[in-house]
C-alpha cells in the first residue's frame, strides 16, 4: 500500500471517529466469509460503518483524536471497527447476539462518548438501553398523563353543559 493510501485511510478513519459515538473493535480472526457479509449486512441495516483497518493506521488516526492511548494495546491481530452514529450501543447488541450465534466474534475494546471500555464489557453493553428504546420509554411517559387529558376536558364540559342548564332553568323560572 503506498503512503498516500495510508495518509487517506488516516484521514478518513480521524475524520469517522471524531463523528462516531461508539467505536467497537473487534476480532474477526476465524470468520468464514458468509459469516463475515452477515455480519456486515446487520451492522450496515443498523447504519454503523464497518470497516478493516490495519492496527497501525488506527492508532495513527486515534493519536489524532486524543484520549485514547490506553488502547492501543489492545490493537494486535485482525481488527475490524464498527462505528456507531446515531445509537452508540446498538454495536455492542449486533456484536453480543453473533457472538452468540457463531462463537466467533470477540470485541477487543470499545469506546462510547469517549470513555473506553474493556471487550470483556460486552455483555452489560449490549444490555444497555438503545436510543430507540430510551425514546419509546420517554415518550410513554409523556403520553400516559396525556392520554387522561380528553377525559378530563369531557368531564368539564358535562360539568360547564350542566351548570348553563340549570342557569337556563333559573331565568325560564
Amino acid at each position: 500500500m503506498k503512503r498516500e493510501q495510508k495518509e487517506q485511510i488516516v484521514a478518513e478513519v480521524t475524520e469517522t471517529a471524531r463523528k462516531a459515538h461508539g467505536m467497537f473493535f473487534t476480532d474477526f480472526s476465524g470468520l468464514t466469509v458468509e459469516q463475515a457479509t452477515e455480519l456486515r449486512r446487520e451492522f450496515t441495516k443498523a447504519g454503523v460503518d464497518y470497516r478493516v483497518v490495519k492496527n497501525t493506521l488506527i492508532q495513527k488516526a486515534l493519536e489524532q483524536v486524543t484520549g485514547y492511548d490506553s488502547m492501543f494495546d489492545m490493537l494486535a491481530g485482525p481488527t475490524g471497527v464498527a462505528f456507531a452514529f446515531e445509537d452508540a450501543v446498538v454495536p455492542a447488541k449486533i456484536i453480543q447476539k453473533f457472538k452468540e450465534k457463531h462463537n466467533k466474534l470477540s470485541l477487543k475494546v470499545c469506546v462510547l462518548d469517549h470513555q473506553v471500555f474493556e471487550g470483556t464489557k460486552l455483555a452489560e453493553l449490549a444490555k444497555l438501553p438503545s436510543r430507540k428504546e430510551i425514546m419509546a420509554g420517554v415518550l410513554g411517559s409523556v403520553q400516559a398523563p396525556l392520554a387522561g387529558v380528553p377525559t378530563v376536558i369531557n368531564a368539564l364540559l358535562r360539568d360547564i353543559a350542566s351548570i348553563v342548564d340549570e342557569i337556563g332553568k333559573k331565568k325560564a323560572a
